[in-house]
């Protein structure tokens, strides 16, 4: 269980001119930007939690701030009953991260690429090699294996990306919008992979754009607005809220209510 209670992140803003200052958006104060303002959701093990919110909302912000990639200003994430923010090294060994960027190295081939971050968690070399097996085989990555990853499709790109955030076998997953500029086929692989972390009983949590994928995988769904959490439950909850079975009138209909 990933528990998360009021996170809040804030910016030092530039300084600007009168004509700025009029049309700033509303988290704009006293000299700072408040990215992140109230943001709470919890994640069971076996759960898929869908973020949500509009462009510029704070889901990325709130990922990072999970990651430990930046530390919050207020707030308190648990996992298991452990503070993550009292010790972010063990943290990054219990999670998972995708960022928006693969954090991929070019020179290296997508096998070297995973093998490397295995190494960094501490991995045995036999270890290593059966998981590397058992990913490719998963994300159907063997016919790219030794091809270096600057020579990589976006597919083949973020697929490698999903599988060295994943090689430690984390027990907590953290997509921040894995299936964007994917095709059909790429992205039915990944929200494969995805759901089988149910059976696993790791929680995971990926922000997202597309309902479609809410609709498929997703137990729970936490939508942010304004750099606050709106909604918080479960998907059938959530169209009772924003008052459609449809899930994009449902979300429309919730951000609504919170403006």
């Amino acid at each position: 269980m990933i528990e998360v209670q009021g996170l809040a992140k804030r910016f030092r803003l530039p300084s600007r001119g009168a004509k700025a200052a009029k049309a700033r958006d509303p988290r704009d104060h006293d000299g700072w930007f408040h990215a992140v303002r109230d943001v709470g959701f919890s994640c069971a093990p076996g759960e898929v939690l869908g973020l949500l919110g509009p462009n510029g909302a704070g889901k990325t912000t709130t990922l990072r701030l999970l990651s430990t990639a930046l530390k919050p200003d207020a707030g308190s994430i648990t996992a298991n009953g452990v503070d993550l923010l009292a010790d972010p090294l063990l943290a990054r060994q219990q999670i998972g991260f995708l960022s928006g960027s693969t954090g991929l190295y070019g020179r290296l081939t997508a096998r070297e690429n995973i093998e490397y971050f295995g190494r960094l968690h501490g991995m045995r070399p036999p270890e290593l090699k059966r998981r590397c097996d058992e990913l490719f085989e998963l994300l159907q990555m063997h016919e790219f294996g030794n091809k270096r990853a600057d020579q990589l499709s976006t597919g083949m790109r973020q697929k490698c990306a999903i599988a060295r955030t994943v090689v430690h076998q984390p027990r907590i997953v953290i997509l921040d919008e894995p299936t964007t500029g994917l095709d059909v086929m790429a992205a039915k692989i990944l929200l494969d992979f995805i759901a089988s972390y149910k059976a696993l009983r790791v929680p995971l949590i990926f922000s997202t754009h597309h309902l479609h994928e809410v609709e498929k995988l997703c137990d729970r769904v936490c939508i942010i607005n304004h750099g606050k959490t709106a909604f918080h439950g479960t998907v059938d909850q959530l169209r009772q809220l924003g008052g459609s079975a449809d899930l994009y009138d449902a979300f429309v209909g919730v951000i609504n209510q919170e403006g």
